[in-house]
């Protein structure tokens, strides 16, 4: 099964900000955690992080879902360069609902300048014909608010020009 949210906004920076900024910024400031979503703590195997075929382990904090530690894999699928990326997550090491993984995509589109439109796009996928109300509830209510909240902070990170920590 799978279950989509999609949220669009306008961010008032540059098209190269609004593109970079939610992959390429410290994700500790992006993913501040959420009810029971821990918040990122921190990335390994991230060298190359940023370009397609690239992946990074995501650790977490201890939370109601997740004793802390590593948390997931993140694996750029897709980058079009000031238009699009796609990444999945996916290795969670705890359990999910019977999600065994998520596809984000962020588009950005120059409007005029300094007025991008932001397409955030989220799938997730469940094999679990059992738990599909509990996805499509957990995912059109508790997903969205998560997203919003890190809409929110990547809007806040352009808005402060937090320097790229990959290229």
């Amino acid at each position: 099964m799978e279950t989509k949210v999609k949220l669009k906004t306008i961010f008032n920076c540059s098209l190269e900000r609004a593109f970079k900024t939610p992959m390429l910024c410290d994700v500790t400031k992006v993913h501040t955690g959420y009810g029971l979503m821990p918040r990122v703590t921190h990335t390994t195997e991230d060298e190359n992080w940023g370009r397609p075929g690239s992946s990074k382990k995501v650790y977490v904090a201890k939370s109601l879902t997740h004793k802390g530690g590593f948390g997931s894999v993140d694996n750029v699928v897709e980058r079009i360069e000031n238009k699009y990326w796609e990444i999945e997550i996916n290795n969670f090491q705890a359990w999910m609902l019977g999600f065994y993984k998520f596809v984000g995509e962020w588009q950005t589109t120059e409007l005029e300048k300094d007025k991008i439109l932001i397409e955030y796009t989220y799938t997730l996928y469940s094999n679990s014909a059992l738990l599909c109300p509990v996805n499509w509830i957990f995912t059109k209510i508790f997903w969205k608010k998560y997203m919003k909240q890190v809409l929110e902070n990547v809007r806040q990170l352009t808005i402060n020009k937090e320097p790229y920590q990959y290229e």
